[in-house]
């Protein structure tokens, strides 16, 4: 059968708007390869300690503006969680722990390390310390809810070492991931007291109250970075972690409560 005259109108119209079509194709295409220019930006995604993680975004956010074209993107969690993120092959970049032990367990996964920040430990309370604790020997009263880290986290592990040194016995309601959690469960009231950084407590306050502990009979929390051997962003990496011991971070670092490397 031969085409019809309306036949042969529709299969112009068809070629015609084929024809019309294909520029905006073009076009399409274009801005798809604007979005990709777009995208351009170099986007470091850093692995750090759950203590950080106020200060980190501040950092973050300081690093980006003086680097244009790079973004920083944080997962914050315990060292011990972070340290199996590596060993797991995580895409990260950088890494960033609460104390060197950590880090030197993952010797082979990493760059060169530098601490880059210190803390120490408080005791929280909750609001107005109703409880009246006043050192690390109160802590060891059978009546109180005392919570601490996990021992395979870093504060955890300070916790023990300084109540083991002063011989005072804690049995904790609850053993937390990260020194977050602990703090978390003071301010709600579902703890007394726990142990957590310095600048942490700083945190909640007007929520909880810190009471200090003297140095000589504190610990010393050491944070280590290191560019991740599996970045791939190898230069992005150790200039983010160069940048973090130089002035304009430290200068963060120390007015969020963090002691000098």
């Amino acid at each position: 059968m031969f085409p019809t005259r309306t036949g042969h109108r529709r299969a112009a119209a068809a070629i015609l708007a084929a024809a019309l079509l294909a520029p905006l194709a073009a076009c399409g295409g274009s801005d798809d390869t604007d979005a990709t220019d777009g995208a351009d930006a170099t986007r470091l995604t850093v692995l750090a300690a759950s203590s950080l993680t106020d200060v980190f975004r501040t950092a973050g956010a300081a690093y980006e503006k003086s680097h244009p074209g790079t973004e920083v993107t944080f997962s914050f969690a315990g060292s011990q969680e972070l340290a199996a993120q590596v060993r797991q092959g995580a895409p990260a970049d950088a890494l960033v722990t609460a104390d060197t032990r950590t880090m030197e367990s993952l010797a082979g996964d990493t760059g060169e390390a530098v601490v880059i920040a210190r803390n120490r430990l408080v005791i929280a309370t909750e609001k107005g310390n109703p409880h009246r604790i006043r050192s690390l020997t109160d802590l060891a009263d059978g009546k109180l809810k005392v919570v601490l880290a996990a021992p395979q986290v870093p504060v955890g592990r300070y916790s023990r070492q300084i109540l083991d040194a002063r011989h005072v016995q804690v049995r904790p309601v609850s053993e937390e991931p990260n020194v977050r959690a602990v703090l978390s469960k003071v301010e709600l009231g579902e703890a007394d007291a726990g142990l957590v950084y310095r600048t942490d407590a700083a945190t909640a306050a007007g929520r909880t109250d810190a009471v200090d502990i003297p140095d000589e009979q504190n610990a010393v929390a050491s944070y280590p970075a290191a560019p991740l051997n599996a970045s791939h962003h190898t230069d992005a990496a150790e200039a983010f972690v160069t940048w973090l011991s130089g002035p304009e971070a430290q200068k963060i670092l120390r007015d969020a409560g963090f002691q000098q490397p």
